[in-house]
């Protein structure tokens, strides 16, 4: 019985869930003459010319002021407030009910779906619809011009720097097209993942009375502890047991365990990537 329940659960998320555009990682690819801009850390919003959608096909509840002047085409983007603040604007996007937070917000997008013409025409026509149809919560992200490899990885260390997660390069010379593809690709200093908690471990120490590590375990299986990251508040109140995290780290030790794993954030399953 349970199985059948956890195969009509996957069957529903896969009909909700939305078929966007999907980076792969940057693996030296030759991205000459391509364009690139930061990699906004918010949540994913598709408006489909009447609402707007995680990529997990949850409806985002908006406020009405939010969307004056939205067009009935489609618009892919990312909601977002400013760097390092995902745990703020995953709060305010996913609440039912929108609360007058959401004036922090902006809209900025990235691409324009079911547009016929390249990445630049397509884009144009959403900066040319909100010159026209006004909207001060709507932003288009620039994109940067790539002329080699050590003009992206300047373009990444001046992102981070600034405390941005890191750049998004793509070809702009096709039509649209949907899913993961190596015509659009993320450049980090670091990977990520998510992984679910396992066991809550007590600290020692300084972390006495406290949490010290997380044991969690990624979709593959392979179960690890995660142990920094977190602040004094996160150790005195943990994520649960159940909860999915992401995390960072840098490449994979000999036992296929992520190196220098470490704690970003709790997901909410609306915005879990699969």
């Amino acid at each position: 019985m349970k199985i059948y329940l956890a195969f009509i659960l996957l069957a529903i998320s896969i009909l909700k869930a939305v078929e966007l555009q999907q980076p792969k990682k940057y693996d030296e690819q030759n991205i000459t003459g391509w364009v690139m801009s930061e990699k906004l850390d918010g949540i994913r919003g598709f408006w489909n010319g009447k609402k707007m959608m995680t990529k997990k096909g949850y409806k985002i509840h908006l406020p009405d002021y939010f969307t004056k002047n939205f067009p009935s085409f489609a618009l892919d983007g990312e909601l977002w407030i400013d760097r390092d603040s995902y745990e703020e604007v995953q709060a305010i996007v996913l609440d039912d009910i929108p609360s007058n937070e959401w004036k922090k917000v902006t809209y900025n997008i990235f691409e324009v779906p079911n547009v016929e013409g390249n990445f630049t025409q397509r884009l144009h026509k959403a900066r040319d619809w909100f010159y026209n149809h006004p909207n001060s919560f709507v932003k288009i992200v620039t994109q940067k011009k790539c002329y080699s490899k050590n003009e992206l990885l300047a373009f990444l260390d001046i992102v981070v720097k600034k405390g941005g997660e890191g750049v998004i390069v793509k070809n702009p010379n096709l039509p649209y097209f949907y899913g993961r593809s190596k015509e659009i690709l993320k450049v980090k200093k670091y990977s990520d993942a998510e992984a679910k908690i396992i066991e809550i471990n007590s600290g020692k120490g300084k972390y006495h009375r406290m949490m010290g590590s997380l044991t969690v375990q990624m979709q593959d299986g392979t179960l690890f502890k995660v142990g920094t990251g977190f602040t004094k508040e996160e150790r005195i109140t943990p994520p649960k047991p159940g909860s999915i995290i992401t995390f960072k780290y840098y490449g994979w030790t000999k036992n296929h365990k992520p190196k220098f794993a470490t704690f970003m954030r709790v997901r909410d399953e609306k915005t879990i990537e699969r």
